[in-house]
């Protein structure tokens, strides 16, 4: 990656700026989402943690670098452009509202970031999945009431709108060779009833890790990190067993609000525990829909909802007003 790094400074030193039209080129080539100062740093997402440690300075110092050649470049038109300005009549500015981060988003890039540390790539997927994606390669029975109109949103015979983010989980096993360490964060979908805690969409993280030795030990002790900085060091945790097609064994996590206010004897049905999310060892027959050998390799998943964790950490009593598009509710997150 340093002689990359090189050929991309020198390629930028040399790149000719003389025009605004070759100031933009130079932006869209370097600077852009998909441009090379961002893909180095997709690059380096995937490095091991030492090779992290040598080369996070370098690339950041790599990426000021290109960025001042072209703040210096349009410094330098602004500069005669306004040398050469005639006097006009400036019409009075228009009042702009400045836009924030939804609180969802920033829920969903606070977890990701969570994992990302702890050696966890990001991946996506379509949200508008095939049968087998979202089904039959996760060991749904073909008459599993998950299939049933009443719960999924079926575009066609064998199309439906996404109803767990676990299909990326799919593809990246069909995809990918062990090991696979990644999260799925995006938008889900289910024929729900729409009231103050439920909606017929709604936003999970989820997680996969294969690899040869993975136990169920690995995934608590990763959950229990993930808890400690997203809730507080002091948060008390539980598992209680429980049932995927997916995954087996299986378990639900809880961690404990209390009961000592009226919100939290609500939230949590008067036990002081509050389910977050749910787990499991990747079943051996959803490993070997994907051509991954289950006796070379074993796995964890996990899953959890968004929309409720921002309901908890932000006291929103209602999910409705998180979509509602009301700019007196969004604009109180405006400094997030």
């Amino acid at each position: 990656m340093k002689d990359r790094i090189s050929e991309i400074v020198q390629e930028a030193k040399s790149f000719s700026i003389n025009s605004k039209e070759e100031l933009e080129a130079f932006r869209l080539k370097f600077l852009v989402k998909k441009g090379l100062v961002n893909d180095l740093f997709q690059e380096f997402k995937s490095l091991p943690p030492e090779e992290k440690k040598s080369l996070g300075k370098e690339l950041n110092e790599f990426k000021n670098e290109i960025q001042n050649i072209y703040n210096e470049a349009e410094q330098n038109f602004q500069s005669e452009a306004s040398a050469t300005k005639k006097s006009v009549v400036d019409l009075p500015p228009f009042f702009q509202e400045l836009g924030s981060r939804h609180p969802i988003n920033t829920v969903i890039e606070d977890m990701s970031a969570i994992f990302e540390r702890l050696g966890f790539s990001v991946s996506d997927g379509p949200e508008v999945e095939d049968d087998w994606h979202n089904f039959s390669a996760l060991n749904f029975p073909d008459n599993h009431p998950a299939r049933d109109m009443q719960d999924t949103f079926f575009v066609d015979g064998d199309h439906a709108l996404r109803t767990h983010t676990s299909s990326v989980q799919v593809r990246l096993m069909e995809t990918q060779k062990p090991p696979i360490r990644a999260i799925m964060p995006g938008r889900v979908y289910r024929n729900e009833a729409i009231s103050a805690r439920s909606n017929c969409f709604f936003h999970q993280v989820e997680g996969l890790y294969i690899d040869k030795g993975v136990t169920f030990a690995d995934l608590k002790q990763t959950l229990y990190q993930f808890v400690q900085e997203f809730f507080g060091k002091n948060t008390e945790v539980r598992f209680r067993a429980s049932y995927f097609p997916f995954t087996e064994p299986s378990a639900e996590m809880d961690i404990y609000l209390g009961k000592e206010t009226e919100s939290d004897y609500r939230l949590t049905k008067g036990t002081g525990w509050l389910e977050i999310l749910g787990c499991g060892m990747v079943d051996v027959n959803v490993l070997e829909n994907c051509n991954i050998d289950p006796n070379q390799y074993t796995g964890f998943a996990f899953g959890m909802g968004v929309d409720r964790i921002a309901m908890l950490k932000y006291g929103v009593k209602d999910l409705r007003t998180f979509f509602d598009n009301d700019t007196r509710f969004l604009n109180q997150f405006s400094s997030l």
